[in-house]
């Protein structure tokens, strides 16, 4: 798994969670996403800040079976830095054109060099960091539902991550040039990811949910007093 990690960006772990360990994700998760829709008619397609807002599932970066998934990579020293859950359902039902994660949440804005342009995401300070940063980190996706190719999945181009922070020239040419690969996986599957890796998603095609918990992680400090606005992350990682 991480030979092909390293290789290709992406890994897949099936059967990370068990049914009933899904059940008492969704057990958590429901009841806020039922209430917001109460008070707002809308149905919720995404919680950003998840542990803060819902704490209980912090609980979930700590277990073994995800810590021995992302520790061969970064270490023991690993930790969250951001936490964010999906759904694509028919009210919610989004493309996502192809793209690098490359921005990081901090707890407040500091100007520093090689740090930039800046952004505002539910009141968290976002910011791309330097190429650096992002490739000491790693992405866990932990699926609550069936994702297969009629329902919205990940799709990446293999290999791209360790092409450094592309341009749009860049990526056009990777999409004609490269087979993009759908990551599909049965509920308690878990994907890797590295958050350069080029990656997008089209609309499900069922009327079913496609629920992901997302977390990322890194194993380092951020320099010029920065800090990473996960509230699990060390004030003064190592």
């Amino acid at each position: 798994m991480m030979n092909s990690l390293e290789r290709n960006g992406y890994a897949l772990a099936p059967d990370v969670f068990s049914a009933d360990c899904v059940v008492d994700l969704l057990a958590i998760i429901e009841p806020y996403c039922q209430a917001k829709f109460e008070d707002s008619g809308r149905s919720v397609h995404a919680i950003r800040n998840l542990f803060d807002v819902l704490p209980v599932l912090s609980d979930v970066a700590a277990l073994p079976d995800i810590r021995k998934l992302i520790e061969p990579v970064l270490g023991q020293e690993a930790f969250v830095v951001r936490a964010i859950f999906f759904d694509k359902l028919p009210g919610a039902n989004w493309k996502v054109s192809w793209h690098q994660d490359q921005t990081i949440a901090v707890k407040d804005r500091i100007d520093v060099p090689g740090f930039g342009p800046w952004s505002v995401k539910e009141s968290v300070q976002h910011v791309e960091p330097p190429v650096s940063i992002l490739e000491n980190m790693l992405t866990v996706r932990i699926h609550l539902d069936d994702c297969g190719e009629d329902n919205g999945p990940l799709r990446v181009i293999p290999g791209s991550h360790r092409l450094g922070r592309l341009m749009v020239t860049d990526t056009n040419r990777l999409k004609k040039s490269t087979d993009e690969i759908a990551c599909t996986v049965k509920a308690g599957g878990v994907v890797l990811m590295r958050p350069l890796v080029l990656h997008a998603s089209s609309p499900s095609v069922r009327s079913k949910h496609r629920r992901v918990i997302h977390i990322e992680f890194a194993n380092t400090g951020l320099p010029g007093g920065l800090s990473w606005a996960a509230p699990t992350a060390p004030a003064n990682p190592v």
